[in-house]
């Protein structure tokens, strides 16, 4: 079995996340691709991250009727940070040591590599796959990670979650920023609206 696992914040999940998924699902013929919101990210903090069942929520929902997209609670039933290396454990434990595993994430997190719990230990057990906009160029990223990576380009959609959250703020329409079940899902637990400073 291949797995590819999308792990984030997802504060909220936006149209860019799935693009992303879609596209490396497609290209690797991974079986699924299992989004796993961070419950305490260890490299985020403060009041703008919201609790961690409203993100769970909404990215079920962006989710709903993908046959190959899944989600998975692993990180919210575990105490404490959010490490992938654990994540990525725990996958094996459940699926098996001999499924193939990656992980995806976009190239803004490849310089901060280094300083995730166990990165070496986390290249070594699942394949990282960084996901490129047209002419992107790796830079403050130590060679024996580079060696270590799957470069893979996708469509270029500049859209991110702390401009969905400002434009919910500002009273700005989100409309095909995010799935629409997400769209409802902010406004009828009026999220976003006042937690940033």
């Amino acid at each position: 079995m291949k797995i590819a696992i999308m792990g984030g914040t997802f504060n909220p999940i936006h149209i860019g996340h799935l693009i992303s998924a879609e596209e490396v699902h497609d290209h690797f013929g991974f079986d699924i691709v299992i989004f796993v919101p961070a419950s305490v990210p260890p490299h985020k903090s403060g009041p703008e991250i919201i609790d961690p069942i409203h993100r769970y929520n909404m990215t079920a929902l962006a989710i709903e009727g993908n046959p190959h997209f899944q989600i998975s609670k692993v990180e919210l039933d575990r105490e404490g940070p959010s490490y992938s290396v654990d994540t990525v454990r725990e996958f094996k434990r459940r699926y098996g040591e001999r499924t193939e595993i990656a992980w995806i994430i976009g190239s803004d997190l490849l310089p901060t590599l280094t300083t995730w719990k166990d990165y070496e230990l986390f290249l070594r057990i699942c394949k990282l796959i960084v996901t490129t906009r047209p002419g992107y160029e790796p830079k403050d990223v130590p060679k024996s990670i580079l060696d270590r990576v799957i470069f893979f380009q996708i469509t270029a959609v500049d859209i991110s979650s702390s401009e969905i959250r400002r434009r919910v703020r500002e009273g700005r329409s989100i409309k095909y920023l995010v799935p629409k079940k997400v769209e409802d899902y902010i406004y009828q637990h009026s999220l976003y609206g006042e937690r940033e400073m």
